[in-house]
């Protein structure tokens, strides 16, 4: 089922979309998190993920792998790595896996590896920092599809998400026709300057 809002805002960049939110006086846009691979443009719907300390509770499948299982085509995936500086919440096959399935790209509020691999396969890949630590005995999958924190941002599942080379911005689904409206606003005006400091 084609979804009329994210494609939208995959027309729009993450400065209107920034620019709509402050506007609004809504919080949404994320600091100090760039693509690592592969830097183009992202958009869509939030799946998201919450990484802790490995325990002997938490399930032993392959991080993230339920949801980027679980995912729609154009989904990005969003992961709250707090646990560690230097271990990965995202690395290469699940790069591929997610490729395969049309996803749009990773977030990840923490380090990420395997960036090489991704950016040859064109998956955008979007972290604080890159790493080649991997997450085994380090970090652990708590739940997939709950509510995160990414740079101190509440994230809920079905959140838009727009990542490009200015940054990451969220969009709260209740407020989501709004900031969008706002934004293409923005674009359009921004727009015709930058046509108007051409001629």
């Amino acid at each position: 089922m084609s979804d009329a809002a994210a494609e939208r805002l995959r027309n729009i960049d993450s400065c209107a979309v920034s620019d709509a939110l402050d506007a609004l006086g809504l919080k949404g846009t994320v600091k100090g998190i760039g693509a690592i691979s592969a830097g183009r443009r992202i958009a869509g719907r939030a799946q998201t993920v919450k990484l802790g300390p490995p325990n002997d509770s938490v399930a032993k499948r392959h991080l993230c792998s339920a949801a980027v299982d679980a995912a729609s085509e154009g989904d990005v995936i969003v992961i709250e790595n707090l646990t560690t500086e230097i271990a990965a919440g995202w690395g290469g096959i699940l790069s591929r896996a997610a490729k395969i399935k049309g996803l749009s790209g990773t977030i990840v509020d923490g380090p990420a590896r395997d960036a090489d691999e991704a950016d040859e396969i064109g998956f955008p890949v979007f972290a604080r920092s890159a790493t080649s630590f991997t997450a085994r005995g380090r970090i652990a999958e708590l739940a997939w599809d709950i509510p995160i924190a990414i740079g101190g941002i509440n994230v809920e599942p079905g959140d838009l998400v727009i990542a490009d080379g200015s940054g990451v911005v969220f969009i709260p689904k209740a407020s989501e026709a709004e900031v969008l409206d706002k934004a293409e606003d923005i674009a359009a005006r921004e727009a015709a300057i930058a046509r108007a400091v051409e001629e």
